[in-house]
């Protein structure tokens, strides 16, 4: 049954205008992304397919260019339209944070966090530059591949804090593997770019280890 021949509260579209999106389920939603199904396929149907295809709704937005578009009804046209409403929600997060002080939104770091980090198939150290009042600067990926003692350099986040005017830094990096927990090479990054920036006067606030759904602080953890 198509879905224009649903009753009208169960129709994704009026479900969200009626309640809200919080209401809807990940199919629901994308379909809503999708428009239309295929031949013998609702959009809701479709999409419940495409969510079982990827792994769920994480796997989905995640995936590669090649692999997203094997889906059916899938594309370079859902393709790049799915990765614009990606980078939209997380320059919103950006904006959060440029307006909130962070340890008043430690919800939107995270978010910020998982936005930008949690899905990358290799690892990124990300530097959060921000102001006197603890306001995001600007958040910048500075180093890529395997993030240990040899891969990041303090002179160059010393370098990026410098010119950012910057009055404290969060450092953050993923792990591909899926687990968040901090290495012994985490904690020694951590001590090398916490004693470089005390150098000029710039604090490390945090370092946070990002996983798809997880997020881990060394300094909750007592790690520095």
């Amino acid at each position: 049954m198509a879905i224009r021949d649903w009753p009208e509260g169960e129709r994704p579209r009026e479900k969200l205008l009626a309640r809200g999106a919080g209401a809807l389920s990940d199919a629901e939603l994308l379909a809503i992304f999708l428009r239309t199904g295929t031949r013998g396929l609702s959009a809701v149907d479709l999409a419940r397919e495409l969510l079982a295809q990827f792994g769920g709704l994480g796997g989905l937005l995640a995936a590669e260019r090649q692999a997203f578009c094997t889906g059916r009804g899938l594309g370079n046209a859902k393709y790049v339209q799915l990765q614009a409403v990606v980078e939209l929600a997380r320059r919103h997060l950006g904006e959060t944070l440029e307006r909130d002080h962070v340890f008043t939104s430690p919800s939107a770091v995270s978010d910020y966090l998982q936005a930008s980090l949690a899905r990358r198939k290799q690892e990124v150290f990300l530097v959060l530059f921000l102001d006197t009042r603890h306001r995001l600067i600007v958040g910048e990926e500075l180093f890529y591949g395997t993030i240990d003692g040899a891969g990041v350099h303090p002179r160059e986040v010393v370098r990026r804090a410098l010119h950012h005017n910057a009055a404290a830094v969060i450092l953050a990096h993923n792990h591909p593997s899926g687990i968040a927990e901090p290495s012994r090479d985490d904690e020694r990054i951590t001590a090398a770019l916490r004693d470089a920036l005390k150098l000029v006067d710039v604090r490390v606030l945090d370092h946070l280890v990002v996983a798809p759904g997880s997020t881990v602080s060394l300094a909750e953890r007592g790690l520095f």
